[in-house]
């Protein structure tokens, strides 16, 4: 530990006990593709009962009409957090049509080609039409397929109370702690986040193998045949975030600096208006119809894959850089996890606490800028882990990743205790510490080695965990849902479809003007 870590843990003790960190802030938005009860992709629509995936503030659609997201409000509670992203669940259960399943994994169930994933609807509006026709360029730039993979986003923002003392113990009067101060902060904890979470991937990666209809007879790939219609890697944790999954080589090219706001938003402004000659190929408008919203490198800001996020709440109609750049960094939002597939949520209270413990570490820890050899050095750790994280022999920086993980633990460990000061269980984030040293000290009890073995005794990957989502199904709604809660999920659906219908009769100008308009800010 560097002093001024531990003094930044030192000095932060008296406001734990007094339960500063009570007042952390989270939020998770969870992808789940709707499937038959045969555990292929649906085609159907999403369920009118649902409400309207462009204006209910919890359960909307991601790329596919098929894949469901659920997104919980901000609370400072993981267990109320959970228990109404749980609650999504059950809303949704009942209300799905033909049997349909929620499949809890994060490669998909079986798929029956490109045009098997149905792009989402939104309908007539201008703001409906573009979100439409964002998701139809990502078909002609990387295929539908790519975007059948599921994930879980874990979104935290720290204290008000946190930065006038954090400015404090380094020195600052606490009026420094202002939003530039806070973002400057923010950003040293996503150089961090970036340096370690490797580790995030070999204890919460669940996607060592995947359904043969994801590959669409592609033959070229590093994957070996696991168990019927089953490809994946012996020793890998998760596909999903390799080159198999969300990457892109356009993308890779863009080497979007996180060392400063300032540098951030720049390099994703270039990316937006930079055209691409592949995508000049494809053509914008072609016949009539919208093929993409423009040909540069990026259509929006919201197309480039990362594993974490700086992330400001916009206005309607602001773009995500534009609210970052007038107010600065508002939370983090991790997005490297898998579902992990035994859980109903696909995450518990327990990795709630260990990332909000790794989160707090990545921002007390210094952070000097990243330098484009760091950048490589954090790619190479990321791909090792994703392909083979399991293997004994996988280093990290030239050392072996269980011992590399395990010190990278130990530091954790007085963050962890100074999280359980103001706690009133006895010691929750203790408890999650000890929960992925196990993880660690045996890789087979990492979710992804359990996910191989019941892959291996189903026989298959698409069997796997079709059982899984038929023991979910029976186990939420086992559990009724709070008549509140159903209460107020039935009445914004219906306000939601009344939303929808209010803005698609507000439009003024035709859908050429509106993307003129929008892009001209």
């Amino acid at each position: 530990m560097t002093q001024d870590f531990s003094q930044r843990l030192s000095g932060l003790q008296t406001a734990a006990e007094q339960g500063l960190f009570n007042s952390i802030r989270r939020g998770l938005e969870k992808e789940t593709l709707r499937t038959t009860p045969q555990g292929d992709i649906s085609q159907t629509a999403h369920p009118k009962a649902l409400g309207s995936t462009l204006t209910h503030p919890h359960i909307t659609t991601d790329y596919s009409e098929a894949l469901l997201e659920f997104i919980t409000p901000v609370c400072s509670s993981c267990e109320n957090t959970l228990d109404f992203l749980l609650d999504l669940h059950r809303f949704s259960l009942q209300r799905l049509e033909q049997q349909e399943l929620l499949w809890p994994a994060s490669m998909p169930c079986r798929l029956n080609g490109n045009n098997s994933v149905r792009i989402a609807e939104y309908g007539n509006s201008n703001v409906g039409r573009m979100k439409h026709v964002y998701r139809r360029g990502l078909d002609w730039r990387y295929g539908r397929i790519m975007q059948s993979i599921a994930g879980l986003h874990y979104n935290v923002s720290f204290p008000d109370a946190l930065w006038p003392l954090l400015a404090e113990l380094d020195g600052l009067p606490a009026t420094a702690a202002d939003d530039a101060w806070r973002s400057e902060r923010y950003f040293g904890l996503i150089r961090n986040f970036r340096r370690h979470s490797w580790l995030l991937i070999y204890l919460f990666g669940a996607s060592p193998a995947l359904d043969e209809s994801f590959l669409n007879g592609r033959t070229e790939h590093p994957l070996q045949p696991l168990a019927p219609n089953t490809w994946g890697a012996e020793q890998a944790t998760s596909l999903r975030m390799s080159d198999l999954g969300y990457q892109n080589k356009v993308q890779a090219s863009l080497k979007v600096c996180f060392n400063s706001l300032d540098n951030y938003i720049k390099t994703l402004h270039q990316a937006i208006h930079t055209r691409h000659p592949d995508y000049e190929k494809i053509g914008v408008k072609v016949d009539g119809e919208y093929r993409q919203l423009n040909a540069n490198i990026l259509q929006i800001e919201n197309e480039y894959y990362s594993d974490i996020r700086p992330k400001r709440v916009a206005r309607s109609g602001q773009k995500p850089s534009q609210a970052l750049q007038e107010k600065g960094v508002e939370y983090i939002e991790v997005r490297c996890l898998d579902i992990n597939p035994f859980l109903p949520g696909g995450i518990d209270v327990a990795q709630m606490h260990f990332l909000d413990a790794f989160l707090l570490f990545c921002l007390l820890q210094d952070s000097p800028p990243l330098s484009d050899a760091d950048c490589r050095a954090i790619d190479s750790n990321l791909q090792s882990v994703v392909n083979h994280g399991r293997n004994t022999g996988t280093l990290i920086n030239n050392q072996r990743l269980q011992q590399a993980a395990s010190e990278l633990l130990q530091q954790l460990h007085p963050v962890c205790q100074l999280l359980d000061l103001g706690t009133p269980e006895a010691t929750p984030f203790c408890d999650a510490l000890n929960q992925q040293q196990t993880r660690v000290d045996d890789p087979a009890l990492t979710p992804s080695a359990r996910m191989l073995q019941l892959v291996r005794e189903c026989g298959g990957h698409i069997p796997a965990v079709l059982e899984l989502a038929r023991a979910q199904r029976e186990q939420l709604l086992a559990n009724p849902i709070n008549p509140a809660r159903q209460a107020q999920l039935e009445a914004l659906s219906r306000t939601s479809l009344e939303q929808q219908q209010a803005i698609e009769a507000a439009d003024q100008v035709d859908f050429d003007t509106y993307l003129q308009q929008y892009f001209a800010t």
